[in-house]
């Protein structure tokens, strides 16, 4: 937590990525898992994401690995408004929800813990003496939260080696609480398929001038208007067809009246879409495409109008919908042509994958070994993540940080006091020790 990995994305104005901690990175992990670094090979692929590889028992199982996913890369962050630094790692007996000892740091959650984790997971099992079955490989990313040509680079190697996991499990969902209507004790959302990404920018380019004559239209204030109309006309709402199976799946630990409706799904679709978009921000993108706006450039001088105004529009593609069909919304929504819209890095929406079956029985079981009897629903992933790029080669791709997460600790991702409670890390571990002996 205390090398300061942070990706910065290759446009736009603002520094770029400094090399040298994702090179001090990748130097300390020997010393902090040496068994690891004895038993597994280690990769470089692409600029800095790694490869590891963890040979099984039966040598037939090189072809269909497991692959355990994390990215060891992190958002920006300064020391202003955290109650801790972000990147000195300060270890506190309680936090704000709880009694709980608490690591604070930018990454804790997203993503350097699901990365700790694995690679501890592992150490205690070599120091055990356990061996896989069919082999283990780990994949962690150093550029996750700007592009993901990490990992994009690792699965073009594994194509090339004809390689296609029976299993890939990177970050995603959580053991939560209180998100979904009426269900009140904790369960687990794993990810088995995540939303699309696209970035839009939009720019307003016209006549400057003096700030004393202002036109009644100028460029800051057509772009502003543009916004405007984009909150005004959100995408279209639908409830796809994992969110009516995680409806069903957690609807049975419902209140009584609530189980009614949650079980009909399919026959109360429009009451639940009304009670979805009005419940909380997370319901609300479960079921339609999100536009948020993230950055905002525009003039030189405080007394001269801005000849050029530009917004950074983050858009997350519901599955269901395109990168097209989104774009094609803003447009509508936006109806000026004097705003140029440009898509930059489309993403669509990743294919769907089983929540039955080898490899989703082995997530739950593995889960149900930390946590029993906990529920474990399948989920739409609203982040993107890496793990979308393992699609390609493989058909069985889940996302889940085996973590206890309030909504609190939820709400700090990408933003100030991100934290994780040290006995929930430990958790995560021991999840990933369970599902890694049974593979």
């Amino acid at each position: 937590m205390r090398i300061p990995t942070i990706s910065r994305p290759p446009y736009g104005p603002g520094p770029r990525r400094d090399p040298e901690p994702f090179e001090r990175f990748i130097d300390t992990l020997p010393t902090l898992y040496p068994l690891v670094h004895e038993h597994l090979t280690r990769e470089r692929v692409g600029d800095a994401a790694l490869l590891y590889r963890w040979p099984g028992a039966d040598p037939t199982g090189a072809s269909s690995p497991t692959v355990l996913m994390a990215h060891y890369d992190v958002v920006p962050a300064t020391d202003e408004g955290w109650q801790h630094p972000p990147f000195v790692a300060v270890i506190t007996d309680s936090g704000p929800d709880g009694d709980e000892a608490v690591l604070w740091g930018r990454g804790t959650i997203d993503d350097k813990g699901c990365a700790a984790a694995i690679l501890e997971a592992i150490e205690r099992l070599l120091a055990a003496g356990f061996r896989p079955r069919h082999d283990v490989l780990v994949s962690l990313g150093d550029d996750e939260e700007v592009s993901g040509r990490g990992a994009r680079a690792i699965v073009e190697v594994l194509r090339e080696r004809g390689v296609r996991p029976s299993l890939v499990l990177d970050e995603g969902g959580a053991i939560v609480s209180g998100a979904f209507p009426g269900v009140d004790e904790p369960y687990a959302v794993v990810g088995v398929t995540e939303k699309g990404i696209t970035t839009l920018r939009l720019t307003v380019e016209q006549q400057g001038g003096h700030a004393a004559s202002p036109p009644p239209l100028a460029a800051t204030e057509r772009l502003a208007r543009a916004i405007l109309r984009l909150n005004a006309r959100p995408a279209h709402a639908r409830l796809d067809a994992t969110t009516r199976l995680m409806i069903r799946t957690l609807g049975e630990r419902a209140k009584p009246a609530l189980r009614f409706v949650f079980r009909r799904v399919d026959l109360f679709a429009p009451l639940l879409l009304r009670v979805f978009l009005r419940t909380s921000p997370e319901t609300r993108a479960l079921v339609r495409t999100t536009r948020a706006v993230t950055e905002l450039r525009a003039g030189h001088a405080a007394n001269a109008l801005a000849e050029r105004a530009e917004a950074t529009i983050n858009m997350r593609i519901a599955p269901g919908t395109s990168v097209a069909e989104a774009v094609s919304e803003a447009e509508t929504a936006i109806d000026d042509e004097r705003v140029t819209v440009e898509v930059l890095e489309p993403s669509e929406p990743s294919p769907v994958s089983p929540a039955s079956g080898e490899g989703w029985e082995a997530i739950v079981q593995a889960v149900h070994d930390v946590h029993p009897g906990l529920v474990v629903s399948p989920y739409v992933m609203m982040q993107a993540s890496d793990s979308r790029w393992f699609t390609a080669i493989s058909d069985h791709v889940y996302r889940f940080a085996p973590f206890r997460m309030t909504a609190d600790e939820r709400a700090c991702l990408h933003a100030k006091n991100e934290r994780i409670r040290v006995a929930a890390f430990l958790e995560g571990v021991r999840v990933y020790e369970a599902l890694l002996r049974q593979r």
